[in-house]
């Protein structure tokens, strides 16, 4: 069945979906690991910043982060150690202005942005075609994986792919940031996006009125007035539209697994697909419980999530 029951358990004391959320955020430690680094550089005169780690040889793992993310992201590094110790590769992609340089075109990455994910793949396949390839999403970075694997159906070189609290749908997540709590996370996501987003045309002449920005207090307000214009979609509408994964789920070819928890404080519960809409490669585990981007569990092995995706990526290997 394409939906199942996450074994995933909250322990009593942490089972409020906003705990769950924060406690790896602030408790989670980030290893300090040995990584290289390259800059590849695009058609279009821009660049990505990528981080390599683990062994010298053995499959690949690419990484996508969430929005605003980067290797100091609380799940960044700490999973990046326990894929090595399984004995993958990973190949962490930085999404444009997210690796502490600005991009150089006023376009930056958005949630639909499949064409940096797909360029990373063809080149670490065209450099070793024997090798395995697979791909883990986040939040934001697993909405961009999910799409890019409905786009492309059988012709992608990836065997496996999971993708971790994904908004389904972007206008139900920009509706769901402007109530209770998780205006918090908006608040503290967007000061992040202004800043980067002054930051880079300092350097640049902007496209759009910087003097608005402070104005900008909602997702919705932030992606109408400067994601859609910059990535040349004709409003938020057309840009959450176009750009959000679930109507892409039923075309995806390869192993994919889905894990999200009913109470993620990201997004409405009606975001989440329905079985008809996945197809037959599709497993969506759900979870009662586990935030977003958390599945603390009990115990000291307590962090639940990498430890599921290496189960599934070593699953008939």
């Amino acid at each position: 069945m394409p939906i199942v029951e996450s074994n995933f358990v909250a322990p009593a004391w942490l089972r409020d979906p906003h705990l769950q959320t924060l406690y790896p955020v602030g408790f989670r430690t980030r290893p300090d690991l040995s990584l290289r680094r390259e800059r590849l550089e695009l058609a279009d005169g821009d660049f990505l910043d990528i981080a390599y780690g683990g062994p010298e040889t053995g499959p690949i793992l690419l990484m996508f982060h969430g929005l605003e993310g980067s290797l100091n992201s609380h799940y960044a590094r700490p999973w990046m150690q326990t894929f090595h110790e399984a004995g993958w590769r990973t190949a962490f992609m930085h999404f444009r202005n997210c690796s502490g340089e600005p991009n150089r075109l006023p376009r930056a990455y958005h949630s639909g942005e499949t064409g940096d994910i797909a360029h990373l793949i063809g080149t670490l396949h065209q450099r070793e075609p024997d090798t395995t390839l697979t791909a883990v999403g986040v939040s934001l970075g697993g909405n961009a994986l999910l799409k890019y694997l409905g786009e492309h159906g059988t012709n992608t070189p990836l065997q496996k792919a999971i993708a971790v609290s994904v908004p389904f749908r972007l206008d139900r997540a920009a509706d769901r940031m402007e109530r209770g709590m998780s205006r918090l996370y908006q608040w503290h996501l967007l000061r992040h996006l202004r800043a980067h987003t002054r930051e880079k045309f300092r350097h640049m002449r902007s496209p759009i009125d910087l003097a608005q920005l402070d104005a900008m207090t909602t997702f919705r307000r932030f992606d109408d007035q400067v994601t859609a214009p910059l990535h040349g979609f004709a409003d938020v509408d057309d840009y959450y539209r176009r750009s959000s994964s679930r109507p892409f789920l039923r075309d995806i070819r390869i192993p994919t697994l889905i894990l999200h928890a009913e109470d993620d404080p990201f997004m409405t519960p009606d975001a989440i697909p329905l079985e008809p809409e996945l197809s037959p490669s599709v497993t969506l585990e759900l979870s009662r419980h586990g935030g977003h981007v958390g599945f603390v569990a009990a115990g000291t092995n307590r962090y639940w999530a990498d430890r599921r995706i290496v189960r599934f990526l070593n699953d008939s290997r």
